[in-house]
């Protein structure tokens, strides 16, 4: 007989197993449905279509790992991967249906649409009202999962955080663990910590009593979050462990370095944690190309005019060439060519120095001040972002001499390089921008342009356009 707590677990398989046959219903019965609403004639072609459509969704469920347990996971992340799963189902039937006469009518526009639009809407449909219900049931106690945390340091602390924020989850701290001396103490901390995610009959202790739980069928999860260098008394607890049925899990102590975008990988076969990552991986990169194309020739249909004329201004006011180019750190650390109006006289550095423009300096030409103010002088930069070589919102690009000055001042400065130089940035709309005559104003800049890499969105961009368009082209802090 099995307890509330545990009155869904015995029969988690069986409920995958529905879960599969439900996906593989729902996209045979959708396409009946649009075939109806559209008063097309059901043949074997429509059945053979869905059909193919599901047992691919299958195949492809194994890959994208949509029907594992998420249990511990956001809503968002399974709508992602489940969206992924369908759209790759979906564009391989349709490669498949030009060849077909379904391309003349179901796979036709926009029939095809409709399809995509109603299998997308009753997957995740289902599994939002699944959701939902499993969190009514557990806030009543039915289907909850008892996890056990070996450690009381800041990392232990951080883990019953987050299960504790993940409160849909039905997870209850059953209690901290460690043999440490002092443990019993800072296990006390840790319990103060974080309140009411210790279950009623949580507990403080040693490893001899996590084992004595573990095994006696107490716990579900233990979440090993010990210091790296912890790694005898890891292995040790965890081939205690290996004597009862609780899932064990390692928390990496990675907490103690700088993360950006990590993620987990397979080598082949041998798991790897990235603590830098790549930020435009994937779709990411993809979105980002094709908002930078499309804005890109947006801007520049609208601003050729203006261009040509400050062109000719700059001709007609002082010697030398429209253009002023210089070698900048592009994505990766490459080198690249960025292209401004020039708002200078024409003059030499010396080798491998890179004066940074300040108030009244003499270099600047009286249309210069003008360019630089407004920020019009950075426009040719829409021409770099068609080549590729800049985005239109990202890190502003520094000279190279700066960047092998700044590199070695500040900490983790050449992480802005992970993806391409914007025209424009965060840390530019909130009024880092100009010299940087002082290590405090350029930590200040990294600081957002690192804060961006790290969340970036679409909408993101958008807003970050917006602001530069109402607050960011003049500046009291451009020269």
């Amino acid at each position: 007989m099995f307890s509330g707590k545990n009155l869904i677990k015995p029969y988690s398989s069986q409920f995958g197993f529905l879960a599969r046959c439900l996906d593989s219903f729902l996209i045979v019965f959708t396409i009946v449905l649009v075939g109806w609403f559209n008063q097309l004639s059901l043949t074997t072609e429509y059945w053979l279509a869905g059909l193919l459509a599901g047992l691919l969704h299958q195949i492809l469920a194994e890959f994208t790992e949509i029907y594992r347990s998420w249990r511990a996971e956001t809503l968002w992340a399974e709508s992602q991967q489940v969206t992924f799963c369908w759209l790759m189902g979906f564009t391989c039937v349709l490669s498949v249906g030009q060849f077909t006469p379904l391309n003349q009518s179901l796979l036709a526009w926009p029939q095809s649409l409709q399809w995509f639009s109603m299998v997308l809407f009753v997957l995740l449909a289902w599994r939002l009202i699944v959701r939902v219900s499993l969190r009514q049931l557990r806030e009543r106690g039915f289907n909850s999962r008892t996890a056990a945390i070996v450690g009381t340091g800041s990392l232990a602390q951080k883990v019953a955080k987050h299960i504790v924020s993940a409160s849909w989850a039905g997870y209850q701290v059953k209690g901290f663990y460690d043999d440490r001396q002092k443990a019993q103490v800072l296990s006390e901390q840790c319990r103060r910590s974080v309140g009411h995610a210790l279950a009623d009959d949580g507990q403080v202790g040693s490893f001899d009593q996590l084992i004595t739980a573990a095994e006696a069928g107490e716990l579900d999860s233990v979440y090993i979050a010990l210091p790296m260098r912890a790694e005898r008394r890891i292995q040790e607890l965890i081939n205690r462990l290996s004597n009862s049925t609780a899932t064990v899990y390692v928390v990496p102590d990675i907490f103690v370095f700088e993360l950006l975008h990590a993620r987990s990988v397979n080598l082949n076969g041998l798991p790897a944690i990235g603590v830098i990552g790549e930020p435009m991986r994937g779709m990411k990169g993809r979105l980002k190309r094709g908002e930078d194309i499309l804005g890109a020739l947006f801007i520049l249909s609208v601003i050729a005019m203006p261009m040509l004329a400050i062109a000719l201004a700059i001709k007609l006011t002082s010697r030398g060439p429209v253009f002023f180019k210089q070698q900048r750190y592009g994505l990766d650390g490459r080198a690249i060519e960025v292209w401004k109006f020039r708002s200078m006289v024409v003059h030499q550095e010396q080798v491998g120095t890179i004066t940074q423009a300040s108030k009244h300096d003499s270099r600047i030409t009286p249309l210069g001040h003008f360019l630089r103010r407004t920020s019009l002088d950075e426009l040719p930069q829409f021409i770099n972002v068609l080549q590729g070589r800049m985005s239109i919102v990202g890190p502003r690009p520094h000279a190279v001499a700066h960047n092998e000055e700044y590199r070695g001042k500040i900490n983790s400065y050449m992480r802005r390089h992970k993806i391409k130089p914007g025209i424009t940035g965060w840390a530019q709309v909130n009024g880092w921008r100009g010299e940087t005559d002082t290590l405090d104003k350029m930590e200040k800049r990294i600081e957002f342009d690192l804060h961006y890499i790290q969340h970036w969105s679409v909408w993101w961009d958008i807003k970050i356009i917006i602001k530069t368009v109402f607050k960011g082209f003049i500046n009291k802090n451009a020269y």
